[in-house]
């Protein structure tokens, strides 16, 4: 089985239920039946499991089946019969035909599907969403169904979403479960190739979509950053790898060009005080605190190191010492000088010794290891972007570096990144990617705290900007196109429905050069106070990776009792989950969730509907990409 799009978790084939009121528009057309009769031609009409009164422009017998049109809506529903009563023995195909011979509608294929459809779903629609509808389903791609494209103009239908081909397309895009890496790919590849765009937009574009191509980079360039600092502190080093890593700093932006051995990570007087967040503020704070107020620099020094997570008990013992040898000297600005050039180099072996255990780590204050130490070596405050391009640019140039030991350093971050994969690795992994994306990035505007200069670096934003060139070529204009419609699927794709609420995500990934779409759809409840009702909830995760190749996860939540499914044909699934079970009901059970159990199925034993989510990925070293 291949599966190219997904089903709504919860369908809405029978959306007209009692606690969602049936509303009608004039010239809709439905199937319903008349349940009872009342004086003035009024009567009870039942559609799916809705019921609801009308008047009637001809009496009709009760129990009798009909084709109704909505002839009116105010102040009351008035409805004409299009069909002659159904008996009980007719066929589908013999009604569909009975309407669309009193519609002057055409008995093609498409028309008859799409009204066997709506009859089916027992939902109204109007005769120009049906020819609307039909020219859709007679140019569908070869490689399209019909029967995801009836779903998607459903949809439409369902939502009163405009029955606009943008809007068509983008559904039919956004419900599919492969292709983004493949239609990332193409724009890539066509971007590089361009020698016609603006070099400043062109250039964004490239970095955007290298940061959604390799979501772990900025973790390699932290792990260089910390090596280099080591290098760089270290006593046994030799002059020689020490200029080498020096060089590599420099060209990468981090340290100054003029910077030398003595004073590479030289911090200048603040001119103002700072809040003490960063390591580098600390320094800083020193550096800014006069001589009389020691006493209460003492105390908030303490207090910072007592709630820094990035350092351990013996690290934070020996900054206390050097706080405390501090505290019996004569303050000065003297030795204030000094102080401040002490903590500053305890703290950059601190940091840059426990970067690779916490790699995947924030403190508090969400600031990360690679933050702290750039703060400690860089005079100018720099915002979390401008961090993330200067890790980039590291690793891009020890990659072209043509000195063994840089080379051996890189290869040595890229092992280390590839042995960290965990949960947290992932979960960084997915929100980086879907950060980068920027696919709600209009929903982001309307927040307070939008910061405007992050979201103008997410991709779909600067799409936005690239259709807007003149000089765009028609190959890359078309794949630029293909992309934002992908985009554009996923936001409608993804809505409410009452208290019900859907997210669909697809999410091209990339992990040391093994590819796969994962494409996640949540469908869950919001309690009254408009939070996720996380005790209820319904998860499917569409993976296509290089070795299982097709897998559906799906993960239902009653009550916070966990029932895992694994579609796939991979022969070793048992053997291979086995030994992680106990690892997904101990996280499970840490978030306060009971495991009912992990079932592997194959497709072909599976009724389509019955699929469905994933906890927890980790790519593995046997060929296997992921762990449950």
């Amino acid at each position: 089985m291949t599966s190219t799009s997904f089903n709504p978790i919860q369908t809405q084939q029978n959306a007209l239920t009692a606690n969602q009121p049936l509303a009608l528009k004039q010239g809709q057309v439905f199937h319903g039946t008349i349940k009872q009769l009342y004086p003035d031609q009024m009567a009870e009409v039942q559609v799916g499991n809705q019921k609801f009164v009308a008047k009637l422009e001809v009496p009709l017998k009760a129990g009798d089946a009909h084709f109704f049109q909505v002839t009116g809506t105010n102040p009351q529903t008035e409805l004409k019969v299009v069909t002659g009563p159904m008996a009980q023995t007719a066929s589908p195909s013999q009604q569909i035909n009975q309407l669309l011979e009193s519609m002057s509608l055409p008995k093609t294929p498409e028309m008859q599907q799409l009204l066997g459809h709506f009859m089916k779903a027992q939902l109204p629609i109007s005769k120009d969403q049906l020819a609307q509808a039909e020219i859709w389903l007679k140019a569908l791609p070869e490689d399209v169904s019909k029967a995801d494209a009836l779903q998607v103009i459903q949809k439409m239908v369902e939502l009163k979403m405009p029955m606009t081909n943008d809007i068509f397309q983008a559904l039919m895009s956004g419900q599919k479960t492969s292709g983004m890496t493949t239609i990332m790919d193409n724009f890539a590849q066509l971007l590089a190739k361009d020698t016609a765009l603006p070099e400043a937009l062109k250039q964004n574009l490239m970095q955007q979509v290298q940061a959604i191509a390799k979501p772990f980079e900025v973790e390699t360039g932290s792990l260089m950053l910390a090596r280099a600092i080591q290098t760089l502190t270290n006593n046994a080093a030799t002059i020689s790898e020490k200029m080498q890593t020096l060089a590599l700093l420099k060209e990468a932006g981090i340290v100054p060009q003029q910077a030398t051995l003595q004073n590479w990570a030289t911090i200048n007087d603040p001119k103002a005080t700072q809040p003490m967040q960063q390591a580098g503020q600390v320094v800083q704070t020193i550096l800014a605190t006069k001589p009389e107020n020691a006493s209460q620099l003492i105390e908030q020094l303490k207090l910072w190191t007592a709630n820094q997570n990035f350092l351990t008990n013996e690290q934070k013992q020996q900054v206390n010492q050097l706080i405390a040898r501090f505290s019996q000297l004569p303050v000065t600005k003297q030795t204030l000088d000094v102080f401040a050039k002490q903590m500053q180099e305890q703290l950059l072996k601190a940091f840059a010794q426990n970067t690779a255990d916490r790699l995947f780590t924030q403190d508090a204050n969400a600031l990360s290891s690679k933050e702290h130490l750039l703060s400690l070596i860089r005079q100018e405050a720099a915002s979390p972007l401008q961090n993330e391009a200067l890790m980039r640019s590291l690793v891009k140039s020890s990659v072209e570096s043509l000195q063994p030991m840089i080379q051996q350093m890189i290869t040595q971050a890229d092992a280390l990144v590839q042995n960290s994969m965990d949960s947290k690795a992932m979960e960084h992994a997915l929100k980086t990617v879907l950060k980068n994306l920027g696919v709600s990035y209009e929903a982001t505007l309307n927040s307070k705290s939008a910061d405007l200069q992050m979201i103008a670096h997410q991709l779909k934003p600067q799409l936005h900007t690239l259709l807007q060139e003149t000089v765009i070529t028609p190959p890359l204009k078309e794949a630029t196109e293909m992309l934002m419609t992908r985009m554009n699927g996923m936001q409608l794709s993804s809505g409410e429905n009452g208290h019900q609420h859907q997210l669909v995500m697809q999410v091209p990934l990339e992990f040391f050069g093994k590819k796969m779409d994962a494409t996640l759809q949540w469908n869950g409840r919001m309690k009254d106070d408009g939070k996720i009702d996380a005790n209820y909830a319904r998860v499917l995760f569409y993976l296509q990776m290089e070795s299982m190749k097709e897998t559906v996860i799906d993960m239902q939540v009653q009550n916070r009792v966990v029932t895992v499914t694994v579609f796939n044909e991979h022969t070793d699934m048992q053997s291979l989950a086995e030994p992680l079970k106990a690892a997904l009901k101990m996280g499970l059970a840490e978030k306060n969730y009971q495991l009912s159990g992990v079932f592997l199925k194959p497709f072909d034993k599976t009724p389509a509907d019955k699929i469905s989510p994933v906890v927890e990925q980790r790519e593995e070293q046997s060929g296997v990409d992921i762990r449950v």
